[in-house]
């Protein structure tokens, strides 16, 4: 191939193609007349000749005359046009009579404006659920390899929730003030902060359950720390101390060693093969198991990340059903735990001694209703952490939403106006609407 003209003929038929060509450039200046050759219309790759059709008529390559209407007609088409249903012909029409008729002007605007409203929005912010949802259809078709256990998945989700929230934050958000709240004792507790300060807040008690698993602790090793080796601090007394140990208000700098401290977190439980998470993890004044750690922090980070929305004016939705459940759950199984300890400390009504039974055996209890798609029914002894609950013993019934029920174990509804339906002891039932109150903490 040449390097010249792209359209240049080549000679593929040796001497009698340039017979041929001579042949045809002769026929063509004997035609002309005048020896120069006229302009070339590229034709199709078959002649004329071989098919048997006529050239197109000069008329019908010039652009088509503009849609002449009457105005009736083009009042009738404004509905259509509001919609979007017209022809390009007649749109072209339309829009040509309404840069002159001002009623029909108009009535096209007020038209549109209807359609409009008849439009429902949609939203430019991605599904909270879209991520889960991407998940499941990915590990329905492969499995993964090393997959989060079940009681790890709903701290996974949480996390990555509020990361997804806080990407695109500004130093302003990241300034916004927030009111942390809890209940303490018989009343409402407060701290303020900023949005960096809760994630700082996160990351500080989020370390109690790296340390447990052999991690790194965020808050590093404690050489003011005078109360013994063995001793672990709180969540509130972590959180004040990594506070205290900024030289500055905590920024939107917090962020990445937050997320990188969850992702180690979801990766040591999924690598290690931790089994049935029955590993211990200190609070400090009590311990979890690890399964109901990671719940406990799950549903931390999920109330935590409603306190920065609602301090943006951002929504956030619930976690998935049968992560609230899971959280729900966990507060249900402690709730005999609390409320021993609510009465060591002479916060609730002392045991009915009468009623007073052995480890393992049915009790007096109060059956906890909780609606919505995250609920379910538990049976809670009230009398001994150690009783079974038990139908035949029931003697109160409370029902609460399931969202209801998390924001009164959060700290952020009082008790008294929590339960949406009571029915039996009213001492033991606001015993048990405190004991819920008091797993809230900073």
């Amino acid at each position: 191939m040449s390097d010249g003209d792209p359209f240049e003929e080549h000679d593929s038929g040796g001497e009698a193609g340039k017979e041929g060509k001579e042949s045809e450039d002769k026929e063509t200046r004997d035609t002309d007349g005048n020896g120069t050759l006229p302009p070339r219309i590229p034709l199709p790759r078959a002649s004329v000749e071989d098919t048997g059709l006529p050239l197109p008529a000069l008329e019908a390559l010039a652009p088509a005359e503009p849609l002449r209407l009457e105005h009736p007609v083009l009042k009738a088409l404004l509905g259509a046009w509001a919609l979007a249903a017209c022809s390009a012909e007649e749109t072209a029409a339309v829009e040509d009579h309404l840069g002159s008729c001002g009623p029909c002007a108009d009535e096209a605007r007020r038209l549109r404006e209807a359609v409009g409203l008849l439009q429902r929005p949609e939203s430019l912010d991605l599904d909270p659920g879209l991520r889960t949802r991407v998940l499941e259809a990915c590990l329905d078709r492969r499995p993964p390899r090393i997959p989060v256990p079940a009681w790890a998945a709903s701290y996974d989700a949480e996390t990555a929730r509020l990361d997804a929230l806080l990407q695109d934050f500004g130093d302003a958000e990241w300034h916004a003030p927030v009111r942390l709240r809890w209940f303490r004792g018989e009343g409402e507790a407060t701290r303020r902060t900023t949005v960096a300060g809760v994630i700082a807040h996160l990351l500080a008690v989020d370390g109690l359950v790296a340390v447990a698993l052999g991690l790194e602790d965020p808050l590093g090793k404690d050489e003011d720390d005078k109360s013994g080796a063995d001793h672990i601090r709180t969540p509130a007394e972590r959180t004040e101390a990594f506070w205290e140990a900024s030289h500055f208000p905590p920024t939107r700098s917090v962020r990445g060693p937050w997320r990188e401290q969850t992702h180690a977190l979801v990766r040591t439980v999924s690598f290690t093969g931790t089994g049935p998470g029955t590993q211990p993890v200190s609070y400090g004044d009590f311990e979890l198991p690890l399964r109901d750690a990671m719940l406990d922090r799950a549903f931390e980070c999920w109330v935590h990340a409603e306190d920065i929305a609602e301090a943006v004016d951002y929504p956030y939705a619930p976690p998935a059903p049968r992560h609230l459940h899971g959280m729900i759950d966990l507060a249900a199984r402690m709730l005999p735990q609390a409320l021993a300890a609510r009465r060591r400390a002479g916060l609730a009504a002392p045991a009915h001694s009468r009623h007073l039974v052995t480890a393992g055996r049915p009790g007096r209890s109060l059956r906890l209703e909780i609606e919505g798609d995250g609920g379910g029914q538990w049976l809670i002894p009230l009398d001994s952490p150690g009783a079974v609950g038990s139908a035949d013993h029931e003697v109160a019934h409370v029902a609460l939403d399931d969202v209801e029920f998390c924001r009164l174990a959060a700290g952020h509804v009082p008790p008294e106006e929590a339960a949406a339906g009571q029915q039996g002891d009213r001492g033991a039932i606001r015993d048990v609407l405190f004991a819920a109150a008091s797993f809230s903490r900073m």
